[in-house]
């Protein structure tokens, strides 16, 4: 058995997990305002309320730059306390077990591949559409990191005026005077203003997922995240803008879909040791 901890700004999720499945999940509102040492305290208190004897190791998913081998992590998106903690080295000494650190987006791709959409494919790029974009990329069933587990942050990449980023995530929409889950609601209720947004978006993720194809030509791309919940509204302008691509050949093969399955970062938290 293992514990998956996928923890964010707004919340900390725990889950006991056995043979890929959650048999016991907790989440809370993360501490985020909180010293560095209330935060790790609040995580251990929760991974307390689900261990059992059995729990061979310990995997947590956490949105910044990570230090897999050291299980150090940095700069901490949204706990500003969190500017360098030595996370693995403190949990190993509470619990005794082998603890393992990655970033978020990682954990996803782990969770896409083995539990998730992304099965029987080794070359996959997995995307996280929400409050930013991030992506996991596996290269030959392996997931690769890079030299400073930074391979994957294409949000940053520049892109027109700013970065792929501001185009592809809530930005673009907080940016045009409303929020991802409005822009929703409004398209499902037919606003034809809403609609039009999220065509111009995907239009953008269109270009997103040309970037992905030239640097990486992988057999999938798995979107997640808050925002590829909206897919059905921007899926036709990315195709669209995707039919611009030279090599139409590698656009047929591609497999583009949507990972449905709930919580499934944090079960690539508790696989991120394989």
């Amino acid at each position: 058995m293992r514990i998956g901890v996928d923890l964010g700004g707004t919340n900390v999720r725990v889950g006991l997990v056995d043979e890929g499945r959650i048999v016991r999940l907790i989440s809370e509102p993360c501490k985020s305002d909180r010293p560095e040492g209330e935060v790790v305290a609040h995580i251990v208190s929760l991974i307390e309320q689900v261990i059992v004897p059995r729990v061979t190791h310990i995997g947590i998913g956490v949105p910044s730059v990570v230090d897999a081998a050291r299980g150090i992590v940095y700069n901490v998106t949204g706990i500003p306390s969190w500017q360098e903690v030595h996370l693995k080295e403190m949990l190993e000494a509470h619990f005794g077990i082998p603890v393992h650190v990655n970033n978020d987006c990682n954990c996803f791709a782990m969770g896409v591949c083995r539990y998730g959409e992304a099965q029987g494919f080794r070359d996959v790029v997995c995307v996280a559409l929400g409050t930013g974009v991030g992506a996991g990329v596996v290269i030959g069933g392996k997931l690769y990191c890079g030299c400073n587990t930074g391979a994957g942050e294409i949000g940053s990449i520049p892109y027109l005026d700013r970065d792929y980023e501001y185009y592809c995530s809530s930005r673009f929409f907080v940016g045009r005077g409303t929020t991802g889950k409005e822009a929703f609601e409004r398209a499902v209720a037919g606003d034809p203003d809403a609609l039009k947004l999220w065509e111009e978006f995907g239009r953008h993720v269109g270009r997103l997922v040309m970037l992905i194809l030239y640097a990486y030509d992988p057999e999938a791309i798995v979107f997640g995240g808050s925002i590829s919940h909206a897919f059905d509204f921007f899926s036709e302008a990315m195709h669209a803008e995707l039919a611009k691509f030279p090599y139409a050949r590698t656009v047929e093969r591609v497999r583009i879909r949507c990972s449905k399955i709930e919580n499934i970062g944090l079960l690539g938290a508790s696989a991120c040791h394989e």
